[in-house]
């Protein structure tokens, strides 16, 4: 019946379009989650896990849970080996971007910018290849990737995970997971739970309601474990007052009953504050000890073999905690030839780093990510540039630090061009190619001069650069980062959301003699633009965000149109801070300071639409340097919606509804698309005005055309009901958008479904 009518939905289409080409290729938008063959794949590793336990006996398998320490193995995480029983040890390391404290290991784009290119494939590939650099070094686990939500705009990490929707860091998260483990490497789906901000995450609490807990924050968590995820990690903070490691309703509860996961969770590291969190679900401590350093001291460890021995831990919770971690091992494939740690993180000269290069083709894609990550804001015909005679090149962030771009430590000061964040989920770069070398490089081959000033304070000389050029090129920056470092006054969370550096007055400067001045943007997430945002004399404008490696390249790619600007804004960009629906809660003198989230279901987009806010860009915003048509929308539900569904129902996972369209190339050059779909929930389920529920990004010629097809699964059509703790199908009429962002809607349709 599906095939019928999607086939009927076709000709239909091709009938009704005039200029559609004869025989336009269908644009699939989802890999099939084979949720049998996930399923399958847990059963046989359990299987091995369970007969392996058998002859553990109880320090053993409580060895499986316990890490050995802060550097005291090569990794920042380590299990210990188990010879007796033919386990060789578990090496645990960051991270999101690349493997950390490493040599000879690329630096990739962040998580912002895999989320801003809005592409599925290159986000398996990015996961493929951070996977495969991780097996190269002996990585048994790869703590990524980072799925948090950005909820408050300021928050410290929303650069490693970034997206300011659920749907897209849902599909983020899962085909992150699955890259990583086609490598055979374990991933790790963080932070578990609602760690949106970095002050007070040590002890504050996140307090989230339970349909807004689901709907939102579990959500990329859900699809991870849909995907197969081998671990989660639970996060520093509290929620609901309870410390998330040793909350029995988030992980014995809501991870493992009602989600389903089949994995192990492991603390953050010292987020184990009692040996009774293992009764609350907590699976496995890191770094192993009990507090900041090298002490051997383990709320797990022989406390915990003495909380079984005293009968405070069950004995059928330590079976439970090992099967659980043994099977993980088991479903990568790990129990074969998989390779031992090379890597020695505490010292690059310690002879155990044996610097394997482990970056193979990588460059080629971090390129590519980047490219495709650059979301054009604004383009007056400025762009692409066309062998300008003269170009002048301004700001800190243009150029490398001078020291090096590996010249502080987990990349904690922002001195020359941001290509990450800071903290942990840092790499070291095997190299930077910054945006004056890129652009230099590219005007001596088109025969245009180059002009540079490098200082963000000395606007005479930026505006003594600028003056007279065809173009003046203004970088800009800001930072963030983890809570347990400070760069310039910024403790993780951004203290506001200006560009550092005083880089609204540099644009300003620049924008007053230069009347082509071109503004990158290079920042962990948005920023205020007002002050020079509509000044005439600014003809474009690039967030660049946080490109790794390649960071010039890239750049140049898209400046000069080898590449077709085809990014798209992951979060809002607003008018004015207080527009945003939540904000980082800098300051409390509560012994638990109370982070509440009374926004509800109501972030990002959702918020600036329920309350009528106008935003200076929106969620899923981006220009490019073609146009394209939308045409003949079809709606085509073709399964009944059925009753109420755990998450763990494979049923809430199938389609049941088909949206088609036409998309053409009306431009004059090749270019992509990022069409998105949107739905508008019965207004019986007190839902957002809008959320989105799917997006592609399709590739087409000049005058190229192809339909586009969207599936639609009842997970995507329900809500959760908090009585009977199920997804629902709410009752009524769905309202369809199809479009280019979350306001900019080209195709308008219903669905209702029996």
């Amino acid at each position: 019946m599906k095939l019928v009518l999607v086939a009927t939905a076709l000709s239909y289409l091709l009938a009704n379009e005039a200029n559609a080409s004869p025989s336009p290729a269908i644009h699939h938008t989802k890999r099939d989650v084979e949720l049998t063959s996930v399923s399958n794949n847990w059963s046989a590793a359990y299987a091995k896990a369970k007969a392996a336990i058998a002859s553990y006996n109880l320090t053993e398998k409580v060895s499986l849970a316990t890490g050995v320490g802060w550097q005291v193995g090569p990794c920042v995480g380590n299990i210990a080996a188990i010879p007796a029983q033919g386990f060789p040890g578990l090496c645990l390391q960051d991270g999101p971007l690349g493997i950390r404290l490493a040599t000879e290991v690329s630096a990739f784009p962040s998580g912002i910018n895999t989320a801003a290119t809005f592409n599925r494939e290159l986000i398996y590939k990015r996961g493929v290849a951070l996977g495969a650099e991780a097996r190269g070094k002996g990585v048994s686990v790869l703590l990524a990737p980072m799925m948090n939500l950005i909820r408050a705009p300021a928050a410290g990490r929303i650069w490693e995970g970034g997206a300011g929707d659920p749907f897209l860091a849902s599909a983020a998260a899962e085909e992150g997971v699955k890259g990583i483990q086609s490598q055979g490497v374990q991933a790790c789906a963080k932070h578990w739970l609602n760690n949106e901000q970095e002050h007070f995450r040590d002890y504050g609490s996140s307090n989230v309601d339970d349909r807004t807990q689901h709907e939102l924050y579990a959500a990329p968590f859900l699809k991870s474990v849909v995907a197969g995820v081998a671990s989660v990690m639970c996060a520093y903070n509290r929620v609901s007052n309870k410390y998330s490691c040793a909350s029995p309703e988030l992980l014995n509860g809501l991870l493992k009953s009602d989600i389903g996961f089949k994995g192990y969770v492991m603390s953050d590291w010292w987020a184990n504050h009692a040996t009774s969190d293992a009764v609350a679900g907590l699976d496995m401590t890191m770094p192993g000890n009990k507090v900041y350093g090298n002490a051997a001291d383990s709320y797990f460890g022989p406390e915990l073999v003495a909380a079984v021995q005293n009968g405070t831990v069950s004995q059928s919770r330590i079976d439970d905690m090992a099967t659980r971690i043994l099977a993980a091992w088991y479903l990568l494939g790990q129990d074969k030839n998989f390779p031992s740690p090379n890597i020695w993180s505490w010292d690059f000269n310690d002879p155990r780093n044996q610097h394997v290069n482990v970056q193979g083709d990588h460059a080629a894609l971090i390129r590519q990510i980047g490219a495709a990550s650059h979301v054009l804001l604004k383009n007056s015909g400025a762009l692409p540039l066309k062998k300008p005679r003269s170009i002048a090149i301004i700001g800190s962030d243009a150029a490398v630090n001078p020291a090096g771009p590996n010249a502080c430590g987990d990349r904690s000061c922002n001195v020359g061009t941001l290509a990450m964040g800071w903290g942990s989920g840092t790499a070291e770069f095997p190299y930077l190619v910054d945006p004056l070398s890129a652009i230099t490089a590219r005007a001596t081959a088109d025969g245009s001069s180059i002009s540079s000033s490098l200082s963000d304070s000395d606007l005479t000389a930026a505006a003594a650069t600028a003056r007279g050029k065809d173009v003046a090129i203004v970088t800009i920056s800001a930072d963030s980062g983890e809570a347990y470092l400070t760069v310039e006054g910024n403790s993780g969370d951004r203290n506001d959301l200006y560009a550092w550096h005083g880089g609204d007055a540099l644009v300003q400067a620049v924008a007053a003699v230069n009347k082509n001045t071109i503004v990158v943007v290079h920042s962990g997430g948005p920023i205020l633009m007002e002050a020079w945002i509509n000044n005439s004399n600014v003809t474009a404008v690039i967030w660049a965000g946080l490109q790794g490696q390649e960071a010039g390249n890239a750049l140049v790619d898209v400046l000069y149109g080898n590449v077709n600007p085809s990014g798209r804004l992951p979060f809002t960009i607003a008018k004015q801070r207080s527009d945003y629906a939540a904000d980082v809660v800098y300051e409390s003198d509560a012994a638990i300071p109370q982070i509440d989230y009374t926004e509800g279901l109501l972030i990002d987009y959702r918020w600036f639409d329920a309350k009528n806010i106008a935003p200076r860009f929106e969620f899923g915003f981006g220009l490019s340097y073609t146009s394209f048509q939308y045409s003949a929308l079809a709606v085509w539900p073709y399964a009944l919606k059925g009753g109420p569904r755990p998450s763990t129902d494979p049923s809430l996972y199938q389609n049941i509804a088909t949206v088609t369209f036409i998309l053409c190339n009306k431009g004059g050059i090749a270019g992509t698309e990022i069409p998105q779909l949107y739905l508008e929930f019965p207004k019986s389920s007190n839902s957002p005005p809008q959320v989105l529920r799917g997006f592609d990004s399709v590739s087409l010629k000049k005058g190229e055309t192809r339909v586009v097809k969207f599936d639609l699964t009842r997970y995507d059509l329900s809500v959760w009901d908090v009585s009977s703790q199920r997804w629902v199908i709410p009752q009524g009429t769905f309202g369809v958008s199809v479009g280019a962002s979350s306001r900019d809607k080209r195709l308008h349709g219903t669905l209702f479904l029996l």
